[in-house]
């Protein structure tokens, strides 16, 4: 070949081709190859997308690093005396990236290899509504799946491009320790990033807009709120970054409120004012892929609504930012797609958790949009972990569980507390299956757990009608029966 002559794309052909390797791409391909067919998958950057490298993973990781470090300070409640913790911060980075390294090869290249799917690792787009380009290669395929997820929003503040500041993508391999950590956002990147900062021996200032966690129940996020700053987190909270300015380690935000103005200072910034999907290079308009600033346009079989060879799985299909999400999608597609069944992306309930300590977990509506929607026909049951044998026992008694409960149905539930994320599984289960409360009293809980709390949460439902006057008269009247 002579120098200066092009490569020629090489012409290639599947059943199906997966652009991006997070939880939904790496989902679809994964069962298409399983079930025989010829995927491609394209991934330009690290297998296993954000929620392994940058997000999920990294996060738990280190809140777990935070975790141990604040239990030391929080001991001596328990009759246990030992000094202050020292924070090795390259130690805790060690930890961070032990973690993301040891889930890998599950999402690794080699191990999609070897369920037969051709990996290319290259930037990927389309050519025309059904052929896919990238520097190597020229493919086609009876479907594409668009799965390239979401990455941080820059919002323009003015300054703010201009002013060293890190995301998600940066903040977990930080060469300093940030003594004095100034978060913009308090959704759950925001305030989980505040509390493992925190205990970890940072100063942290978050600023937010509105309230703090404003998609969780108000009383819950407001409870975490209180905890954080208890631990000395400052949240100012409808307050807006208006500018920013400095330089590495002198870091100026001027933020506004109904209260006038506040001038923060810190020698790191943290940005997480939310995402946006990944549409940037994708030619979809070569591809006569409908998008706008949410994603993908899909219809609920997250099909594209322009272009029918075309789905799209996972963040960009702009049904919501969650990695299980993501891998519902790819069942979606999988049972749709292959093997012709009606699923829906909106068949199940959708759980949310911040893993701040308490949790505050989420699973269908709140009590506020449940009362907006259905007005004073909605019940309201709830039960306190403070009177939760376990909770009491491990000296967490912090929180409660409250269902939201229209005849007999439940429309939703939320709860704060240890452990919040697993318990709230228990009614994502029978929403998911569609039992009604009754089924959340039906059956045998062990003592002590905190999961026990649904179930007291459930049975406080029933309480007045079960052990009212009706009752008891209908039962003193049985009791002359012999």
């Amino acid at each position: 070949m002579a120098p200066g002559d092009q490569v020629k794309p090489k012409n290639l052909s599947a059943d199906l081709i997966v652009i991006g390797a997070g939880s939904g791409g790496l989902s679809a391909a994964a069962g298409a190859a399983m079930l025989g067919l010829d995927v491609i998958l394209y991934e330009k950057g690290e297998m296993g997308g954000d929620c392994l490298n940058y997000g999920c993973v990294p996060s738990k990781a280190l809140l777990a690093a935070a975790r141990a470090a604040y239990g030391i300070h929080d001991a001596e409640r328990f009759g246990v005396s030992s000094g202050p913790a020292q924070v090795n911060w390259e130690a805790v980075k060690r930890h961070v990236k032990d973690a993301v390294q040891a889930i890998a090869p599950v999402d690794s290249q080699e191990r999609f290899e070897g369920l037969g799917v051709t990996v290319i690792r290259e930037h990927a787009k389309f050519l025309d509504p059904k052929t896919i380009g990238s520097s190597g290669t020229r493919a086609t395929a009876r479907r594409i799946i668009v799965a390239t997820g979401s990455r941080a929003l820059l919002p323009p503040i003015p300054g703010l491009s201009d002013t060293p500041h890190v995301t998600n993508e940066e903040i977990f391999s930080l060469p300093d320790f940030p003594e004095q950590l100034v978060i913009l956002g308090g959704g759950p990147i925001g305030l989980e990033m505040a509390q493992a900062f925190q205990r970890l021996g940072s100063h942290v200032t978050v600023i937010e807009k509105d309230r703090a966690l404003a998609q969780a129940d108000a009383r819950h996020a407001a409870l975490a709120v209180k905890t954080l700053r208890a631990e000395g987190v400052k949240i100012l909270e409808g307050y807006a970054a208006v500018k920013v300015e400095g330089q590495a380690g002198e870091i100026k935000v001027t933020a506004e409120g109904e209260n006038g103005s506040q001038l923060v200072t810190g020698t790191h910034l943290l940005v997480a004012l939310g995402r946006r999907p990944v549409t940037e290079g994708l030619a979809l308009e070569a591809g006569r892929v409908a998008y706008d600033k949410t994603g993908v346009q899909v219809s609920e079989k997250l099909r594209s609504r322009s272009n029918p060879k075309v789905w799209a799985l996972g963040d960009v299909a702009g049904q919501g930012q969650f990695t299980h999400l993501a891998g519902w999608h790819a069942s979606v597609f999988t049972r749709r797609a292959l093997f012709k069944q009606g699923s829906k992306a909106s068949d199940l309930p959708l759980p949310s958790v911040t893993y701040v300590s308490p949790e505050v977990a989420q699973v269908g509506l709140t009590e506020a949009a449940a009362r907006a929607r259905y007005g004073e026909s909605i019940s309201v049951s709830q039960f306190a972990f403070d009177e939760n044998d376990r909770a009491i026992a491990e000296g967490k008694t912090l929180g409660e569980a409250k269902l939201i409960i229209r005849k007999g149905k439940l429309l939703g539930a939320s709860i704060i507390g240890e452990g919040a994320g697993d318990i709230i599984q228990l009614v994502a289960y029978a929403m998911s299956n569609g039992q009604g409360v009754q089924s959340l009293t039906n059956f045998i809980s062990p003592y002590p757990t905190r999961t026990e709390i649904v179930k007291r949460a459930a049975s406080a439902h029933f309480t007045p009608a079960v052990f009212g006057k009706a009752s008891r008269w209908l039962v003193g009247l049985l009791q002359r029966i012999p």
